[in-house]
């Protein structure tokens, strides 16, 4: 499983990563992420989620299910075997910085506190920030599964490189 090949490629510019402890994982009973495919454009339905919106950087958006580009280039899109927003668990969401409609263009500037509200299936949860780091795309834990409500957002980073991904955490409130 490697981040690198379909989630996140682009022409985005270096920044190192910030050395990073992985969370404690629960139960791989309870949400197991899908391998990701070698092709990053593999054969996957398109599944419209919901609406993630985060007020601080001004966006609203449809979410979609799914971990290839088919998903991802239509807007944030949910690793499948996560948890859904709103679920215990880790809710992981990938996004564009710099191509399509660059949902996650801003997502830097995100500051613990700032607020993230998914609406699933007509079910709203509010999420808030409680910090972000620069991982690389080897760093797969990211979407292991934890113990509480958890979110986690991520992007290529920086801005027009693929080198290493902007991750941000959220707790559920």
């Amino acid at each position: 499983m490697e981040l690198e090949s379909p989630l996140l490629r682009g022409t985005e510019s270096p920044a190192e990563p910030v050395p990073v402890t992985p969370p404690t994982t629960v139960s791989p009973a309870v949400n197991i992420p899908i391998a990701i495919p070698a092709q990053p454009y593999a054969s996957e339905p398109i599944v419209e989620l919901g609406t993630i919106e985060i007020p601080a950087i001004g966006l609203v958006h449809r979410i979609y299910q799914g971990v290839t580009l088919n998903n991802i280039d239509r807007g944030p899109s949910h690793w499948t075997g996560t948890a859904l927003p709103g679920q215990p668990g880790n809710a992981v969401f990938a996004g564009h910085r710099v191509t399509r409609s660059r949902p996650f263009r801003n997502i830097d500037a995100l500051v613990p506190g700032n607020e993230v509200i998914f609406t699933v299936r007509g079910v709203r949860s509010i999420y808030r920030v409680t910090g972000n780091q620069v991982v690389t795309p080897k760093d797969l834990w990211i979407g292991d599964q934890t113990p509480g409500y958890h979110a986690t957002l991520y992007a290529c980073h920086p801005p027009g490189s693929a080198q290493y991904r902007f991750v941000v955490h959220l707790e559920m409130i």
